[in-house]
């Protein structure tokens, strides 16, 4: 009998992989967690399929999310990825990973991670069961809010609250595997960071 999965995981073998082993698995990684805002934020306006399959390009691209090297690209660097055929070719969101790696910088200064900023948002309650109408309710939540108003204060762009929450499900912030989904335990058991720090 095949697993169980999140609807939105079944069309492809990518999708599927991304969802069994990295979506909603609790990260404490700084590069990680830049990767996914950076790509959380190149998905607005496309499908999450488009980016995940433009991944290796985004990470070739961006030095591997290396956030000190992205920190320091250049305008004409900026104007080589604008005509980067493996990446999405918007300016606003290339110039945007190039200011946000900038701003983590500044973050990671206050904080001393990227991640103890991050998880001093992870929800204190959570839904009991997540079903497919629990999740179409859930594209923001008062937390995405406030990380969202608190990074655009600091000066990230490309983060709006819609763009947090699903950050926030891809890091494993909230766990939103459906209730049966074979992943849902596994992503519940997996350590969890501590919060705090900033």
């Amino acid at each position: 009998m095949a697993e169980q999965r999140c609807n939105w995981a079944t069309t492809s073998e990518a999708l599927a992989h991304y969802h069994d082993t990295e979506w909603g698995v609790p990260s404490r990684n700084d590069q990680h967690l830049f990767e996914m805002l950076v790509l959380e934020g190149a998905q607005a306006g496309l499908s999450w399929s488009t980016i995940l399959n433009k991944r290796a390009g985004y990470r070739r691209a961006f030095s591997n999310f290396d956030i000190d090297e992205v920190a320091r690209y250049s305008a004409k660097k900026i104007d080589a990825l604008v005509l980067d055929e493996d990446i999405v070719r918007h300016r606003g969101k290339i110039e945007s990973t190039i200011n946000n790696a900038r701003k983590a910088l500044e973050l990671r200064a206050e904080c001393g991670s990227l991640a103890a900023y991050a998880w001093r948002y992870e929800p204190p309650r959570r839904p009991k069961r997540i079903t497919p109408a629990v999740l179409r309710s859930l594209s923001t939540s008062a937390e995405s809010v406030a990380m969202s108003k608190d990074l655009k204060r600091r000066g990230w762009t490309f983060v709006g609250p819609t763009t947090v929450y699903a950050f926030m499900q891809a890091m494993g912030l909230v766990n939103d595997h459906l209730d049966g989904c074979h992943a849902r335990a596994l992503a519940a058991q997996a350590p969890r960071p501590l919060s705090g720090g900033c």
